[in-house]
């Protein structure tokens, strides 16, 4: 592990005697990047809270490496995306291959005018390092390591934790808590709740290695590469000259047997030629798993991240679906714990992130079909795709290496004001809004859009909010033509209303008073 230098944060003792208890606004659940992002976010709202994790380090091994352009967007309101990017290996061309020869490539972010590139590759002990120091700097935030929770029962008004330390035990009682601690969660056991999907019979390794080597900083995936006949693999470059290597494997594989350096390194020079000198850093090995609750609510605990869904990594829909979680959750809970919106907000949680979770799991399900056939029909058909993608464009667009992630719309969202006029084209209500340079390329609109409140866009300065929403709303005047109105499909009076998220609450050409307000109320669960 010669990369990296793991932290070690300390343990803090526990602030009430043994077998004592304390009280507290939200407790979280797990120390990886989506519990402490969801603290990050906390803080930026006002709203105290405590993190609990058993261990005092970072992640082992670089796990999640693959962040998208929403989730360096959610990362940058909160502070910490520029530091993301500057350590971050860019990139936004994929190619694959069949055999020995490339199919086709694609291009993730073809247009120039977005602050953030379409990826990054980041190991993520860099990602929770990060996150990590960017808590220690806020009050709002107590971060408890070594202190493992064991038992979960929530109530009415609250839920009792019950957390274990080198100091002994105590209780620990808040008024809501933020299971983070992914896909072997505590909380998720102790609430008797139960994952529904799918597990795919077929076995991968990823191995990281440190090496020089001239690949260019792109996904390649191969089918059926010379070097692993029958199988396919992956070759990411991360920061620190490392890169990632998967290999498929096959479910017959022993993954205790495969995890040895003897087994690992043949596979290794295969690919990578016998005389290209490399080091392992982290070797692992992992099957595809499709699955997530049926409600990411309950009570007082709301599921985030890998405790309540699971994908396939082939997409990096993972730990990026993880963090829109975040960003969709915790400015609902802001409102609904100061006060202003009513405890059924939080219901729009549940209802908008299951259905983005099963987006992600049905672009996850049909690539691990293509890359991991059910059985030799449709092994048979997967491969006379790939024969003809060789040669005919038609055919590229059925080849499925693996959907990467994009964020979620949420269609049908009780949230949203449907539109009562038309646009060409614009971020629709349900969408993310969509990034551009303002004010002759001086800003960025999504950077104007960051306060964690609500936002009016208004273009050319023509719409005004009304009195009762000047302390709820933000307003951003975006005076000049050019490409954020071409991506907005703006004209003189044309508004957008951004929910604390930079969703789409609603959109208007020349919106009146009572129609920004409607929106906003209809936006914080006050309106059927």
């Amino acid at each position: 592990m010669a990369a990296f230098a793991y932290p070690q944060f300390g343990y803090t003792a526990p602030k009430v005697p043994r077998g004592g208890s304390e009280k507290c606004r939200v407790a979280i659940v797990g120390g990886g990047p989506v519990g402490l992002t969801a603290a990050l976010d906390l803080a930026q709202h006002g709203i105290s809270c405590i993190l609990l994790d058993e261990e005092d380090t970072v992640s082992v091994g670089s796990r999640a490496i693959c962040y998208a352009k929403r989730t360096l967007e959610i990362w940058d309101r909160l502070g910490v995306g520029e530091r993301m990017l500057k350590k971050g290996v860019t990139w936004q061309v994929g190619k694959v291959f069949h055999g020995a020869s490339q199919c086709y490539s694609f291009d993730l972010l073809p247009e120039s005018g977005h602050r953030f590139p379409a990826f990054i590759n980041l190991q993520q002990y860099y990602a929770e390092l990060y996150l990590v120091e960017a808590a220690q700097a806020r009050p709002e935030i107590e971060l408890r390591w070594k202190h493992r929770v064991y038992d979960v029962v929530p109530g009415n008004d609250g839920v009792r934790l019950s957390v274990t330390t080198p100091d002994g035990d105590y209780t620990l009682i808040a008024d809501y808590v933020l299971a983070a601690d992914g896909a072997r969660s505590t909380v998720r056991r102790k609430l008797g709740l139960d994952f529904r999907g799918q597990v795919f019979e077929d076995r991968f390794l990823i191995a990281d290695v440190r090496m020089k080597a001239d690949f260019p900083t792109e996904r390649w995936f191969w089918f059926d590469p010379p070097f692993h006949a029958g199988g396919s693999a992956l070759l990411h470059k991360q920061p620190d000259d490392v890169w990632r290597i998967d290999l498929q494997l096959g479910w017959q594989a022993d993954p205790e047997v495969e995890r040895q350096p003897e087994r690992v390194l043949p596979r290794l020079k295969a690919m990578l030629g016998e005389n290209t000198p490399f080091e392992l850093e982290w070797i692992s090995v992992y099957t595809f798993q499709c699955r997530r609750l049926d409600r990411f609510r309950h009570g007082r605990v709301l599921f985030i991240g890998d405790s309540a869904h699971q994908v396939s990594p082939f997409g990096a829909r993972g730990a990026n679906s993880g963090i829109q979680d975040v960003d969709n959750l915790v400015w609902k809970l802001a409102l609904v714990m100061q006060g202003e919106a009513p405890e059924t907000l939080l219901d729009s949680y549940d209802l908008e992130r299951v259905a983005a979770a099963d987006e992600n799991i049905l672009h996850s399900t049909r690539s691990t079909d293509f890359i991991v056939p059910r059985n030799n029909a449709v092994r048979a058909l997967r491969d006379a795709v790939l024969g003809l993608a060789d040669e005919h464009a038609f055919a590229r667009r059925l080849v499925n290496s693996g959907r990467l992630s994009m964020p979620a719309t949420y269609r049908n969202s009780v949230l949203s004001t449907p539109d009562t006029e038309a646009f060409e084209k614009g971020p629709q209500p349900g969408a993310p809004a969509i990034d551009a340079p303002i004010d002759q390329g001086k800003d960025w609109l999504l950077r104007r859009c960051q306060s964690g409140a609500f936002t009016l866009i208004s273009f050319n300065g023509e719409i005004e909010l009304p009195s009762t929403l000047q302390d709820k709303v933000k307003l951003v005047t975006v005076r000049d033509e050019g490409l954020a109105a071409d991506r907005y499909s703006a004209a003189p009076g044309t508004a957008y209303l951004l929910r604390p998220d930079q969703h789409v609450a609603a959109r208007w050409r020349r919106p009146s008073s009572a129609e920004i307000s409607r929106a906003y109320e209809r936006a914080i669960g006050r309106v059927a």
